[in-house]
């Protein structure tokens, strides 16, 4: 174990980030840039006295469910997730053989604890594996009835290219959507080339969507951000929704935030609907 280099590149990586990058309040005027130390060790779910002894080359060997936590608190990405396993002395990991279809419990905590936010989780291949009663709500209830009937996890993929693509993406940015959806596919192909549902996917899409196999073609790429969609619903009518991702790198997965601008119309009519529920 590198213990002074790794106390170095947690002290760099933590003094690149800055707070509102992560969410978090700027607070008072900070001395030096970047993160607080509590505060690593706060999205680290680690102890401060822990991640303190770290940085000052004092610390025991960190294990690999510790670095993976400081790899997702640092946002490192993956050559340097690498590189933060390197300097502990750990095996870095081997990629999961196929996307991960679980929803880690703090997650799932996360999206009861927004009750005027909807939210939904997808895996690498656009599997919805949670999604909160607002999300809910605005699909018209189609989530869990249509998980119901199949048995299985909805595809929004599937449902964008093969099929009614639901309520939720009855929208003004349905032809921005297809890209995304193609964008995240491709990578998730070359992340999992053994993964049978993946490959199950993606010959469908191919055998059954012109759409879907000419923007195979054009190879796109979209990053993860924030969108604004305009939806019809059927009862609440027309509503302009701000569409906000976060990332679960650790599983590859995406948590979608559904919003409305703050004493807009359809900020409100979440509002009534989350009371609803």
């Amino acid at each position: 174990m590198a213990r002074r280099e790794l106390a170095h590149f947690l002290r760099e990586r933590r003094a690149a980030l800055r707070p509102y990058e992560l969410g978090l309040p700027a607070g008072t005027p900070r001395r030096t840039p970047g993160l607080r130390r509590e505060e690593v060790a706060e999205l680290a779910h680690m102890s401060v006295d822990y991640y303190v002894r770290l940085e000052q080359a004092r610390g025991p060997r960190p294990s690999p469910r510790i670095l993976d936590a400081l790899a997702q608190a640092l946002r490192l990405t993956a050559a340097e997730r690498s590189h933060l396993f390197r300097l502990a002395g750990t095996s870095t990991p081997p990629p999961a053989s196929g996307a991960v279809r679980n929803v880690r419990p703090h997650v799932a905590h996360m999206l009861r604890r927004l009750p005027e936010t909807g939210a939904i989780v997808t895996d690498a291949a656009y599997g919805v594996v949670a999604w909160n009663p607002l999300a809910e709500a605005l699909t018209g209830g189609g989530l869990g009835r249509e998980r119901r009937e199949r048995r299985g996890t909805v595809n929004l993929a599937r449902r964008r290219f093969l099929g009614d693509e639901g309520k939720l993406y009855e929208s003004s940015s349905t032809e921005e959507f297809g890209s995304v959806v193609v964008a995240r596919l491709r990578r998730a192909a070359d992340r999992y080339p053994d993964d049978p549902s993946l490959a199950a996917l993606l010959r469908d899409l191919h055998a059954g969507s012109d759409e879907f196999r000419e923007l195979w073609e054009t190879r796109p790429v979209h990053a993860p951000g924030h969108r604004v969609k305009t939806i019809d619903h059927p009862t609440l009518g027309r509503l302009r929704l701000n569409c906000d991702v976060l990332l679960v790198p650790e599983d590859d997965q995406e948590v979608v935030l559904i919003t409305a601008d703050p004493g807009s119309p359809s900020a409100r009519a979440l509002r009534g609907l989350a009371s609803a529920r």
